[in-house]
């Protein structure tokens, strides 16, 4: 049986679930033994010094960094300043920040969703790829599923360790992707529907009380980050939407709508890509409740390290044996 990779004693990685994934997340899952994740492509450079360096004062477990190159990654050197040392990039490659990276002497990862994505960001000298499938929840980069495409890149791979993403969420997901190949697997939706998670209760029942029939691959919340595809759950807002025919931006029912607030004043309209986070109040059920297609296997919302020691004693068991 596998164990970790990159510094995690266990080879379970969190998904860097975007405003969700406090620093209270990322730490209880690497001293729980998993790899913990910031996302950090939205958070300015100060805000995101104190979050590497609130995690690593908490835990000397493993944790990554996560950038999305849909946007510019301002805050990359940031990050390495405070210390962090797994950097990980998501939709497109760092060409013009590799040599940041190396400057600082972290490990480099890259999310591909296919053989020759894998090939070019080994080319980059990639330390690990995350390899993702459609079945993902948030903003899918991916086109098939995961078990299409696992298998060509462990192929492509060779020795650099693959981590298998995309609706994952639980211990016998987690033992299909190490049979298939994967040195770890990375779960973002099971994390998301935990104690530590910076998730609104309403969205962690929602998930628990979800199947996989409940998601929906959509363009339908666009706000804030446009013509990128994204698995939710189905909503009033998306329902309606649907209903009128998914009309584009401009004409769709609702859209103005300001459907939830924080006590600070800061307002948030219908259709944008915020998840509610807890604080939150109005109608957050109709804001963006990002899940993949792993849902129907959460039931609950434990803690970080309950959840991790379920994890992994149900993926050892003989008594699930992978189909």
């Amino acid at each position: 049986m596998h164990g970790g990779v990159l510094g995690a004693r266990l080879p379970i990685w969190q998904a860097p679930v975007g405003s969700m994934a406090g620093a209270d997340l990322a730490a209880a899952v690497a001293r729980a033994g998993g790899m913990g994740a910031l996302a950090l492509t939205w958070t300015p450079p100060d805000a995101t010094r104190a979050l590497v360096a609130a995690v690593a004062a908490s835990t000397d477990g493993a944790f990554q960094g996560n950038f999305v190159l849909a946007f510019e990654p301002t805050s990359l050197t940031a990050a390495l300043e405070a210390g962090l040392r797994l950097v990980t990039f998501s939709w497109g490659l760092p060409r013009e920040h590799v040599a940041v990276v190396r400057s600082f002497g972290a490990m480099l990862g890259i999310q591909v969703t296919s053989r020759e994505g894998a090939r070019r960001a080994l080319d980059l000298g990639a330390d690990v790829l995350i390899c993702q499938g459609v079945e993902a929840g948030g903003h899918v980069q991916a086109t098939r599923s995961l078990w299409d495409t696992l298998p060509e890149v462990v192929s492509e791979a060779g020795v650099i360790p693959v981590v298998a993403a995309g609706g994952l969420a639980s211990g016998h997901g987690i033992r299909r992707a190490l049979a298939a190949g994967a040195s770890a697997a990375m779960l973002g939706t099971r994390f998301v529907a935990t104690v530590e998670s910076l998730a609104h209760d309403v969205y962690k029942r929602q998930i628990v009380e979800s199947s996989s029939a409940d998601t929906v691959l959509t363009g339908c919340f666009d706000i804030g980050w446009p013509y990128a595809a994204h698995r939710v759950l189905r909503n009033s807002t998306f329902t309606q939407w649907d209903i009128d025919g998914c009309p584009p931006a401009g004409r769709r029912p609702g859209e103005g709508d300001v459907v939830a607030r924080l006590p600070d004043g800061r307002t948030f309209a219908r259709y944008e890509d915020t998840p509610p986070s807890a604080g939150m109040q109005g109608s957050v059920e109709a804001m963006c409740l990002y899940a993949g297609t792993g849902c129907g296997d959460i039931h609950d919302a434990p803690s970080v390290r309950d959840l991790i020691e379920r994890l992994w004693l149900e993926c050892v068991s003989q008594r699930n044996d992978t189909p």
